[in-house]
């Protein structure tokens, strides 16, 4: 402790000795005690000159020091507020900590409240039942749109307090009763009304479309009672099937049997076969038939008879009355396509409108489909079946199939598969009577004795009976092709070729069977040519007999024109070299190959008035290919073929012939 101290006081000496003033005293020497007195003496000067000023400024000090005990007792009055403050700011801050806890918790309130108030102000117009509800169910006719909108207001709440009675919600048991009998009330008005309805089919001379028609505009209706009153749907059901059955089968009914009495009193026989001996021609007449027929269509010739498959394919259905009334008589295929066409637009509008009023669809919609129509389906099956058993025209058969081809393709754009089995029932009536018919003609050609007829040169009327007759259904079956007619036509084609070579021997000189033959299959070759396609099988079959000397032009032609047809033309361009070749080679050996066709001509036909004949028709069908090669040909090609006038112009050199 006393160390401390010494070292303590050594420090005190140490900065006294380092003060400015006694390093001044030491350096001068000045006696310690003299400047001791000297300092002390100086003090008291300033201690008495301080009280003296002390003296003077009393009075201020004396204010200061009230004014500085004022502003003391200032002070602590600010800090007194000041703390007051600091306490009411502390209050403050937790009430708006409360406040804004409370202003949560109230939002959540509203929020609760608003979606508890929507789902129950939602739950309230839904359960509740409105005086506008019960009058419309009950005063307003059905027609009206009033009585509509409210029906389907009422068919809501009787789903929605359905659907709460399951929740075991209380209110519904306020509203049940009510809306039950606004229930019965709303499917009796729609019972009655939909039997009304129905009524109106039933009276005569009604065109039982307007009202159904009407029906479908008020579609929801029917819906409304299949939802609540499923008796009452099924009685409508039931009503209406019975209805639509009868009156369908009514008008089918007399419909056929009126279009019966329409058809061609004489109809073909088993003595209408090809092969059959035509007493009439060989009385010079020209007929095909055993006697002459005023209002009987040909039974190999198709004439004008394909049209029901094109122009008149959809024209109006015939009048019974009014053909009666001009006194119209008409093929079976004709009064086949109105009856038909008379059934698809029918029953397409009946199978549309089950399915949208109904609402049924796959199944369901057919055996309601089949509900109305099959007796009269049935009914027309038996029409046909009574018809073909005793039937030997081929193409009426041929026609009738086409005509179901392309009605079936007509009820399946208009989304209708209901006939379709209707469709097949009917091809398997008529095909084996077409086969059977066909086979027939085929043997009757077998069976013909060509010594039985007469020796003429000119093209035979069993030539001309088969040319009319496999163009008539090769040209009908285009746009169907069936390999069944096409395996019967190469027969029927190859009997009659044996036929021709049969005839041609009856005849003793080698001329004369040259030019039987050659006026044959000119015949049959202008009547292929002119009714059918160029690339048909029986077309190319015997143009090969008078065309060898210019087969690469007619063949690059065929091929050429398919391309066009399929839109390729561009593929032409692929061929130019083979185009090139053709053409080199025929501006090579025309002019030879003229002469030569020429000299083959006058060489098989002494008579120069056949031989010219052949030779022009040989010549005219050159110049109509050389046309339609010239169009398929490219630029480079073209520019080297050779000029239509020069070839025509070396052709008049065989004018003489013509």
């Amino acid at each position: 402790m006393e160390n401390s101290n010494d070292n303590l006081e050594d420090t005190q000496l140490q900065s006294n000795l380092d003060d400015a003033v006694v390093q001044e005293v030491l350096k001068t020497g000045t006696d310690l005690r003299q400047y001791s007195r000297q300092i002390e003496k100086e003090l008291k000067e300033v201690e008495n000159k301080s009280i003296k000023d002390y003296i003077k400024e009393s009075q201020n000090i004396a204010s200061l020091h009230n004014q500085i005990a004022a502003c003391d007792s200032i002070l602590e009055r600010m800090e007194s507020m000041l703390l007051s403050f600091q306490s009411d700011l502390g209050s403050i801050s937790s009430e708006i900590l409360y406040l804004q806890r409370k202003s949560v918790s109230m939002s959540q309130q509203l929020h609760n409240r608003q979606a508890v108030r929507g789902h129950l102000s939602q739950f309230i117009d839904e359960m509740a039942v409105s005086e506008a509800l019960i009058s419309g169910i009950l005063d307003a006719p059905v027609m009206e749109k009033e009585f509509l909108t409210q029906l389907e207001v009422l068919n809501a709440k009787i789903n929605f307090v359905k659907e709460q009675s399951f929740k075991e919600t209380k209110a519904c048991h306020d509203v049940k009763d009510i809306l039950e009998k606004l229930k019965i009330k709303a499917v009796t008005k729609i019972r009655q009304y939909l039997l009304e309805q129905l009524n109106k089919f039933r009276k005569p001379m009604a065109n039982y479309q307007v009202p159904q028609n009407t029906m479908l505009k008020y579609k929801f209706f029917f819906e409304f009672v299949l939802l609540h009153e499923r008796s009452v749907a099924q009685e409508v059901c039931n009503e209406y099937v019975d209805t639509l059955s009868k009156i369908n089968y009514s008008y089918f009914k007399s419909y056929s049997s009126r279009l019966a009495k329409l058809r061609f009193e004489e109809a073909a026989t088993k003595d209408d076969l090809m092969g059959i001996e035509d007493t009439a021609a060989s009385r010079g007449t020209g007929l095909f038939y055993k006697t002459p027929l005023k209002h009987k269509s040909t039974v190999f010739t198709i004439g004008s008879r394909g049209d029901v498959l094109s122009a008149k394919l959809e024209a109006p259905v015939i009048v019974p009355h009014a053909a009666h009334k001009n006194q119209n008589r008409y093929p079976f295929e004709a009064l086949f396509r109105s009856e038909q066409y008379a059934l698809v637009d029918n029953a397409c509008r009946e199978y549309l409108f089950l399915t949208e009023f109904f609402m049924v669809q796959g199944s369901q919609a057919q055996d309601l489909f089949n509900q109305i129509l099959g007796k009269t389906l049935n009914l027309l099956m038996k029409n046909l079946e009574t018809f073909v058993q005793d039937c030997f025209d081929a193409i009426a058969l041929f026609l009738c199939v086409h005509l179901i081809l392309r009605y079936q393709l007509m009820c399946h754009k208009r989304a209708v598969p209901a006939l379709d089995r209707y469709w097949d029932t009917l091809q398997t009536i008529i095909w084996p009577r077409f086969e059977y018919i066909f086979r027939l003609n085929i043997q009757s050609i077998k069976d013909c004795d060509p010594t039985k007829f007469s020796k003429e040169l000119g093209p035979h009327y069993i030539t001309r009976r088969y040319a009319e007759f496999s163009a008539a259904l090769v040209g009908i079956s285009e746009s169907f092709p069936s390999e069944l007619v096409n395996r019967l036509l190469a027969e029927l084609q190859e009997e009659v070729e044996c036929f021709m070579l049969k005839m041609a021997a009856i005849f003793s000189q080698r001329k004369e069977q040259l030019i039987f033959l050659i006026n044959n299959y000119d015949m049959v070759l202008s009547i292929l040519m002119e009714r059918t396609r160029d690339n048909s099988k029986e077309a190319e079959s015997f143009q090969e007999i008078l065309s060898p000397h210019f087969g690469g032009i007619l063949q690059f032609v065929k091929e050429g024109e398919a391309l066009v047809d399929k839109g390729q033309a561009e593929e032409l361009k692929l061929h130019e070299k083979k185009a090139l070749a053709l053409v080199q080679s025929f501006s090579n050996s025309w002019k030879r190959s003229l002469e030569e066709l020429n000299r083959e001509v006058l060489s098989s036909f002494p008579s120069l008035v056949t031989g010219s004949s052949l030779l022009q028709l040989a010549l005219t069908q050159l110049v109509q290919y050389y046309h339609r090669f010239h169009k398929l040909l490219t630029p480079t090609a073209r520019a080297q073929l050779t000029n239509i006038h020069h070839i025509m112009v070396e052709l008049k050199k065989y004018k003489t012939n013509f």
